[in-house]
């Protein structure tokens, strides 16, 4: 029998999931699990410029591709880890965190010792959907396998696995073993579809609204979309249906024209959608009764909208066999696909009316990224308007983007998507402000030659918050203008080719020969120049 080191055994066990990739950075008290990793060179190693962005590269990576893992040290690099993780939390992306942790004969002793923090299980636990600590070298592989099938298991999430350097540092005896199944749900009951196949059949103009639980049901939402179901997607889902479906409403969840068109709706299905209070202008939106919703996790029931029925299982299954029962019975109302046309062209124009000159960035990019590329957005102004709504999308997981909403996230998690879609070129917008929080990390981009074109759209500050302000705070603007650095030069520094735009009649020029280039590239948008973009805040019935 082989004897190995409990940091091998991490890695060939990673290699059995077929990991492709494992994103961190190094420490004392991580270097066993890092040196295997390093002497098998059987799986990429990135090594990021902070915790933030190893796990946020690991989300990027899983969103688009395999599982994805981040590494990172004890203490206050496992505590930079914390945002996100909840950021996967609500993403429900499956990833692995394996952090280190101190010896186990300092654990919870507040000793002192060199990268120890109090109760770091505690807020493992607080950001991950489950949390696991190896208090032998012996559980340590098993462990890894019970946190890659907890990730992977219905309703997903990033699942941490804590190792105290003595037990990586340890001998074990090498056993292979398969990897771990994750557990399915169970079927929904048969009455229970055919009931709602008889509420469909009785509606004259029913919706479908999609989320997240739906991006592995593509097949099934095209399948009631063509029997005459318009569908709406949560911006997650942008994709599930293709926006170019004579049924796809697209996002446009709040515009007035979708909104009328739910008024004449006598029935709404919602599948995998939390219904998000962005989505909703926090849940003030009216939405059609009766209002039928379907979740693996049944304690989505009524999370914020009362239904009056719940069916508890996977959408891709309840999906394909209402789809089953439709076949043929279900015909497509003329009047009813003309007011869904109507109402997407209706809000395709408002939205165009209102980014102005950007409009035109967004048919750049589209024109620019290939028909397989990957668009990332940050939390910005330009994200939340023309990149969540108005760019076209043909493909479930090509518009990747804050769950949780929080700033920042774009540069690492675009590094992920780039690593992970393996080959698939990547655009990432992101704001001046957003970019400066994981700024680091556009030396990982360098120094790893990501195939990814970052589009900065500065306009000097928080242009979400003076939106904000302007609309709730009568117009006053406070701290939300930002000293940013020389972008051009920044790029310069690093060796990456990088271009700036101030007319818009150069979006489409310079987007072409940036994202058609192989390898990073930065584009930086002066927005000061080419002209304002209206933002009016969240769409919320209330700042309170």
């Amino acid at each position: 029998m082989t004897t190995i080191t409990v940091g091998e055994a991490v890695a060939r066990t990673l290699e059995a999931y077929a990991v492709s990739a494992v994103y961190g950075v190094i420490s004392i008290h991580n270097l066993p699990i890092a040196d295997a990793i390093g002497q098998r060179g059987q799986v990429r190693f990135v090594p990021s410029r902070g915790e933030a962005g190893a796990v946020t590269m690991a989300d990027g990576h899983t969103r688009v591709g395999s599982l994805g893992v981040a590494l990172t040290s004890t203490g206050a690099g496992a505590g930079n880890a914390v945002g996100a993780m909840l950021e996967a939390l609500n993403a429900g992306t499956p990833l692995l965190h394996i952090t280190g942790q101190v010896e186990k004969a300092y654990l919870d002793r507040d000793a002192g010792f060199i990268h120890e923090t109090r109760d770091q299980m505690g807020f493992l636990q607080a950001c991950s959907k489950r949390a696991y600590r190896a208090c032998t070298p012996e559980q340590v592989v098993p462990l890894l396998h019970r946190a890659i099938q907890e990730a992977m298991t219905l309703p997903r999430g990033p699942v941490s696995l804590e190792i105290p350097i003595d037990i990586q540092a340890s001998q074990v005896d090498w056993v292979e073993t398969a990897p771990s199944e994750p557990a399915g749900p169970a079927p929904v009951a048969e009455a229970e579809i055919e009931t709602l196949a008889e509420r469909v059949l009785a509606a004259r103009r029913p919706v479908l609204w999609i989320g997240g639980g739906c991006l592995e049901a593509g097949e099934a939402v095209r399948r009631l979309a063509d029997a005459g179901i318009p569908v709406v997607s949560s911006t997650h889902a942008r994709g599930v249906l293709p926006d170019s479906h004579p049924r796809s409403l697209r996002a446009f969840h709040s515009a007035p024209a979708v909104e009328e068109l739910f008024a004449g709706s006598d029935l709404m299905l919602v599948a995998g959608s939390r219904l998000r209070s962005n989505e909703t202008r926090t849940y003030s939106v009216t939405l059609p009764r009766p209002l039928v919703q379907v979740d693996v996790d049944p304690a989505a029931a009524h999370r914020n909208y009362s239904a009056d029925a719940f069916l508890c299982g996977e959408c891709n299954d309840v999906l394909s066999r209402l789809a089953d029962r439709l076949e043929g019975q279900r015909v497509p109302d003329e009047d009813y696909d003309r007011d869904i046309a109507q109402a997407v062209r209706d809000a395709e124009k408002a939205l165009r009316t209102q980014v102005g000159e950007y409009a035109a960035l967004s048919d750049a990019v589209r024109e620019a990224l290939p028909e397989d590329g990957i668009f990332v957005r940050d939390i910005t102004v330009s994200g939340s308007t023309w990149g969540s709504r108005l760019l076209p999308i043909e493909r479930p997981l090509s518009n990747i983007h804050s769950l949780a909403g929080a700033i920042g996230q774009g540069l690492a998690t675009g590094i992920g998507c780039a690593v992970g879609g393996q080959g698939r070129k990547v655009v990432t917008l992101v704001g001046d402000g957003g970019l400066m929080l994981m700024v680091g990390e556009l030396a990982t981009l360098a120094q790893e030659d990501i195939d990814m074109t970052l589009l900065v759209m500065n306009d000097g500050g928080y242009g979400v918050m003076r939106g904000i302000q302007d609309k709730y705070f009568e117009g006053r603007q406070y701290y939300n203008d930002l000293e940013t650095p020389d972008f051009q030069s920044f790029a310069k520094a690093l060796s990456l080719p990088h271009w700036k735009v101030e007319r818009s009649e150069d979006f489409h020029a310079v987007l072409a020969e940036a994202v058609g280039k192989d390898g990073p590239a930065v584009v930086e948008v002066d927005m000061a120049r080419v002209g304002p973009l209206e933002f009016s805040g969240p769409p919320q019935k209330t700042l309170y």
